[in-house]
């Protein structure tokens, strides 16, 4: 997100990726059921705790951590509308 120190998530293209950092952590996205059928992020955590929104920060991301996206066929409407993460 331009300006704040926030990542929004979307949609993934891979199954799996991990990203090396800087600093010697490891930042990792699992995206469960992933296909060209089901491209909607259905639910998200962090570190096994559950993200409210689609949105996680920065000192999140260079701590080192691992993103699991849950997916499925059609939007899962009542994930991420709980608002700002601010």
């Amino acid at each position: 997100t331009p300006g704040l120190p926030v990542y929004t998530i979307g949609s993934p293209l891979f199954e799996e990726v991990n990203i090396n950092l800087e600093n010697g952590r490891v930042f990792t996205i699992r995206a469960r059921n992933s296909s060209r059928e089901n491209k909607y992020v259905q639910s998200a955590r962090l570190n096994g705790k559950t993200l409210s929104g689609p949105w996680f920060t920065h000192d999140e991301l260079m701590a080192g951590a691992v993103i699991e996206l849950e997916m499925g066929p059609k939007p899962n409407r009542e994930w991420g509308k709980d608002g700002s993460p601010f």
